[in-house]
């Protein structure tokens, strides 16, 4: 074994989940498209670098205008009475309850305007700012915002909904400054608005607000994703993506308008023009947004039609609405409030210190955020690269202050519902999480959700049980948790039963033969290095082929009289059979956990220090013997509703 040729991981590392907004319960999306890979992520490295060195946070996104129109709409409706702060509380709970029940192994979930949190929330919210800004990282800017001339009322976010105005954008729907895949724009430019509100178009009256410099920052970024990318820290798709939003401010127009530019040309600056050979397009590429922006203004005093490309603009922190964190009062900007978007991007800070504090190691805070040798890991939704990208990555970077060590981003394609994203206002309702348990257990779920390949495509998820159109064909949901429930088990009350009825549950006390370890440490240091590089899907083919073998191993070679031969196999078997638990117990820890009760030994066989060494390195004395394994027990168990 090369020790040099494998990954290596940090010291001490903070994993964080994505934030689920306080308006809802969660759907089968937060759990199977984020926050199972980051649970066995997390799991995973309790192991190999040790239980002390690893806080997985998340929590619920308690602010923003999605919150606020869907609170205001249940009071219209009459199906919900008390505050704000009673909606985003019972949302919460049953968030956290939830993710407990799917065994996500949370050191922290919190609320960032809730319990413990808000206070540090609202803290480091200010921390921040302040350092922002005293890093002259800030612009003050006057500009459009989308008002309510009927509800009387400046909306935000969500309460605008119309079409993206970036070109080649696929999202269903844009909001009043962002769209569902994330890109930014200028409101202005929002294909026809419509205030949720009234349903009425809304008019624009400007406004100002505080800005993140994130254009002055280009350079540090594309510098930042290339070494990402040269390392292979991140999975191509996200280095594409996050690429996407690093090209020059760019128009896009239609060719045959070309002509027309001669007559105005002077007015649009300095630019450069490329046009496609064989398609109608023509771009106009600027070096800064500012100027950009002037020939957006030119182009449509001319009735040139246009598309603008994706650019980094400068990113908004604050805005006007009253639920939200309080910002700071600078230059006599009083009144306002951080959009949901940036805080949300530093709340893992304060879920860690909220962590902290309650294990009373506040002090120990510099120890996870600042420190060259602990890592922070990021999982999330593709919707999310730009904030979770440039835009935090910039922020973090222009803290100076603050010290805080940038990202690894695990960004996950989307798991689809029956081959289409899903929506709650389509024909074919997607279950919520909870719903899920009524016919699949956790291991079932966490197994299959695991399977899909979301580092590199999207998904289908297509639970028989709420197929519309079932086949005779079995469900898709079970095959990869049928490792478990079906070989594993079969392997592991073979080997049971055998010492039970050739040994009297002892074990023999001879050597593993060589190649059953070598066997095991390829597999261990594959599966080593999958993980480093969140290979979900390949970890369990590879756990699908050692466990198959392990089967096929002892149903094959169990059948002898020699019982020499039959210990030598018993004891390759016990030693295949622990580390196929080691390497499943982030995925199963439930009947990981069991089976290692069963053997008797410590949990000190979880730790990755030990993981070469044979079962008997565990035993308290030579004359060990297993728990007495009964007819018919299972480590991993199929749904009760499957059981016919």
């Amino acid at each position: 074994m090369n020790n040099n040729s494998r990954p290596k991981f940090p010291k001490r590392a903070v994993i964080t989940g994505g934030m689920p907004y306080g308006d809802k319960l969660l759907h089968f999306g937060h759990i199977g498209g984020v926050f199972i890979q980051a649970d066995v992520f997390a799991r995973f490295l309790r192991d190999r670098i040790g239980e002390e060195n690893v806080i997985f946070v998340s929590g619920t996104d308690c602010y923003g205008s999605p919150i606020v129109v869907k609170y205001q709409k249940l009071q219209e409706e009459g199906t919900l009475k008390g505050s704000i702060e009673d909606f985003v509380l019972a949302n919460h709970l049953n968030q956290k309850q939830i993710l407990e029940n799917f065994q996500i192994s949370l050191s922290f979930f919190g609320a960032s305007g809730l319990g413990i949190a808000k206070d540090i929330h609202k803290a480091v919210s200010d921390e921040v700012f302040k350092t922002l800004y005293d890093n002259q990282k800030l612009l003050k800017l006057s500009t459009l915002q989308f008002y309510d001339e009927e509800k009387k009322s400046f909306l935000n976010g969500r309460q605008v909904t119309g079409r993206c105005p970036i070109n080649n954008c696929q999202s269903e729907v844009g909001y009043a400054d962002e769209c569902g895949l994330g890109h930014q724009y200028n409101p202005s430019d929002l294909i026809n608005p419509i205030s949720t509100l009234s349903g009425q178009k809304p008019v624009l009256k400007e406004i100002t607000n505080w800005y993140f410099d994130l254009e002055s920052y280009t350079e540090e970024l594309i510098k930042w994703v290339s070494e990402k990318e040269q390392k292979a820290e991140m999975r191509d798709y996200i280095v594409r993506e996050f690429r996407e939003f690093l090209k020059p401010p760019i128009i896009h127009f239609k060719k045959d308008d070309v002509p027309l530019l001669d007559s105005f040309k002077k007015e649009l600056g300095n630019y450069t023009l490329e046009q496609d050979e064989n398609k109608n397009n023509a771009r106009l590429i600027f070096k800064t947004l500012k100027e950009r922006e002037a020939a957006c203004l030119v182009l449509f005093a001319n009735n040139i039609k246009y598309r603008t490309g994706k650019t980094l603009v400068p990113f908004r922190l604050t805005g006007n609405i009253d639920w939200g964190v309080e910002v700071p009062i600078y230059e006599n900007l009083d009144k306002l409030t951080f959009w949901v978007w940036p805080e949300s991007l530093w709340a893992p800070i304060s879920f860690t210190k909220a962590y902290l504090k309650t294990i009373n190691k506040e002090a120990d805070y510099p120890k996870w955020w600042s420190d060259h040798d602990s890592g922070l890991y990021q999982f999330i939704g593709e919707d999310n690269i730009y904030f979770y990208g440039p835009a935090e990555v910039a922020m973090f970077k222009a803290a100076t202050k603050m010290k805080l060590n940038l990202p690894t981003l695990i960004a996950n394609k989307h798991v689809l519902y029956f081959d289409k994203k899903a929506s709650s206002s389509g024909t074919l309702k997607p279950p919520m999480a909870h719903e899920l348990l009524e016919h699949y257990t956790v291991d079932q779920l966490r197994c299959h959700f695991l399977g899909f390949n979301l580092g590199s495509s999207n998904a289908a998820f297509k639970p028989k049980v709420y197929n519309p159109n079932p086949t005779h064909e079995g469900d898709p949901v079970v095959k990869e948790g049928s490792l478990l429930t079906n070989v594993f088990n079969r392997a592991i009350r073979t080997l049971f039963y055998s010492l039970q009825k050739y040994n009297n549950s002892l074990v023999p006390q001879i050597a593993v033969e060589a190649e059953i370890l070598e066997a095991a440490e390829k597999t261990i240091l594959s599966y080593e290095l999958m993980m480093s590089r969140f290979e979900f899907h390949n970890v369990m083919n590879l756990l699908d082929s050692y466990i198959r073998e392990i089967n096929k191993m002892l149903s094959a070679r169990l059948q002898t009289e020699d019982e020499n031969v039959r210990n030598q196999v018993l004891v390759n078997g016990i030693h295949m059979i622990k580390t196929a638990m080691i390497l499943l117990h982030p995925i199963a820890p439930s009947g990981c956990e069991m089976l290692r009760e069963y053997f008797k030994v410590s949990k000190e066989v979880w730790d990755w220090q030990n993981i070469f060494k044979p079962l008997n390195n565990f035993y308290a004395d030579k004359a060990h013997t297993f728990v007495f394994l009964e007819p018919r027990i299972d480590f991993f168990k199929k749904h009760e509703s499957q059981l016919q």
